[in-house]
């Protein structure tokens, strides 16, 4: 969703298997997300390592990238980039916490009065991964703050998709070039 605070323009890294996560959960079960997020420690670059990209992202080929920076009015500024054949395209949005859900779940807007739920599914104990997702699994985000994931780190970010109901196959994987 290049909302990798996610809304427009991520990126995916091609990586040759998908680890143990590959069998998806229950999907007649609600998706969750998790307790809670610290803004201060999301805020910052992240790396599309896979998604199921929305609509805006089809022209995206590499290094597709979220940055997330806390505002003083207490909403989140976000900006999506990613490479395309012609250069770069880049997307700004604004991130609402939804309330009573300490910052897992956001409605961001890319275009007024447009807005789109980015909930947090899974996410590192170290903040080094984060999968984002929406309600209807329609759309998954996974994300990394390097741009290449270890293989175990990989797999834990994709169980926690797998384990909401997500079906792994239909990811697409982002190329990183960044060092």
């Amino acid at each position: 969703m290049y909302l990798k605070f996610v809304g427009a323009g991520v990126s995916w890294l091609g990586l040759a298997g998908l680890g143990s996560a590959q069998s998806p959960g229950p999907a007649d079960t609600p998706v969750a997300s998790v307790a809670a997020v610290d803004l201060a420690r999301y805020a910052g670059k992240w790396f599309e390592i896979a998604s199921f990209p929305m609509f805006f992202q089809r022209h995206c080929v590499g290094d597709s990238t979220a940055h997330c920076a806390p505002r003083t009015d207490g909403r989140v500024e976000v900006t999506n980039r990613c490479r395309t054949e012609s250069g770069f395209d880049e997307a700004k949005g604004v991130a609402t916490a939804v309330e009573g859900w300490r910052h897992s779940r956001l409605k961001v807007s890319f275009f007024w009065p447009f807005k789109a739920d980015y909930w947090v599914l899974g996410l590192d104990d170290e903040y080094r991964w984060a999968v984002v997702g929406n309600p209807n699994r329609k759309y998954l985000w996974v994300l990394s703050r390097t741009p290449q994931l270890p293989k175990p780190l990989l797999d834990a970010a994709l169980d926690a998709a797998a384990a909401q109901g997500y079906v792994l196959s239909q990811l697409r994987y982002m190329p990183q070039t960044e060092p």
